[in-house]
């Protein structure tokens, strides 16, 4: 490319991306506060003094003030009222996280403490940085909730949407491949393996306000690979969601569904 031309390119590329950088946070910036937030409540680091745990939080709420300030109208959104709303919350957060670990341990037969379910399990952190993200989205702070959402996908491979509505406890098992979609609403002591879709059964950007994802209620299991599909779709309470099942339809409470499907495996014995 010639300079003229290259000169040319780049200035198109600062014009038509300056505002969007303006109204976007820095995304090492907010991972890194996730990280400190993390750390504060799960510290791997036992803190000497009191005054230095405290330090810590004061710490990264002046960070989340500071990248809230960084993208966002103070016009648009009281950033230090919604600042001191999400930092209220974070016994409310705290507590549900310690049930969510709780029941996981309970789930898992290889868990051998809380502790390790909480430091070391990806279904735990995934869940930990959906209960942040889902209440800052509750404060109607944009796309820092998504940044947060999409980096514990990365890190995880679970994908929740930050504006689903998930109960306390819940256990999500392995969690490679879950995708639990916007609109989905999940209740108390449920159960997800890997593989999991909690969908939309049609992708239009015209139902983007409507309910689009399921209904799963309380003391529901769904295992490995299952597709739920459907804003109508309910999964009744205390239901069994056998694996690699396809659902477009509610199923009654205290239902058990398998996939009855057998793959037939010919061997041929070897006369060699």
């Amino acid at each position: 490319m010639k300079d003229d031309k290259l000169d040319s390119f780049i200035q198109l590329l600062y014009e038509t991306h300056k505002a969007e950088w303006e109204a976007t946070p820095k995304i090492r910036q907010c991972v890194g506060w996730l990280s400190d937030l993390f750390e504060f409540l799960f510290p791997n680091n036992h803190a000497n003094k009191l005054s230095i745990y405290g330090g810590h939080l004061k710490k990264n709420q002046i960070d989340l003030e500071n990248i809230l300030l960084s993208y966002l109208d103070p016009k648009d959104l009281d950033i230090e009222a919604a600042v001191a709303s999400f930092y209220d919350s974070l016994n409310e957060i705290y507590d549900r996280l310690r049930k969510d670990a709780s029941m996981i341990y309970e789930k898992d037969p290889a868990a051998t403490s809380v502790h390790e379910v909480i430091v070391s399990y990806p279904g735990f952190y995934a869940i930990a940085v959906y209960r942040i993200a889902h209440q800052l989205t509750r404060l109607n702070i944009p796309i820092l909730p998504r940044i947060l959402s999409e980096h514990a996908h990365g890190q995880t491979g679970v994908d929740i949407h930050p504006k689903a509505e998930i109960g306390v406890p819940f256990c999500i098992d392995h969690g490679t491949g879950i995708v639990i979609g916007a609109t989905s609403i999940i209740g108390k002591y449920v159960t997800i393996y890997q593989g999991v879709t909690l969908g939309a059964a049609q992708v239009s950007k015209e139902l983007s306000e409507t309910k689009r994802h399921p209904t799963v209620e309380d003391n529901v299991v769904i295992y490995a690979r299952s597709t739920i599909l459907g804003g109508r779709t309910v999964l009744g309470h205390h239901s069994v969601i056998g694996g690699s099942v396809f659902l477009t339809k509610s199923v009654q409470p205290f239902s058990h569904v398998f996939n009855t499907h057998q793959l037939r495996i010919e061997v041929k014995e070897n006369l060699q």
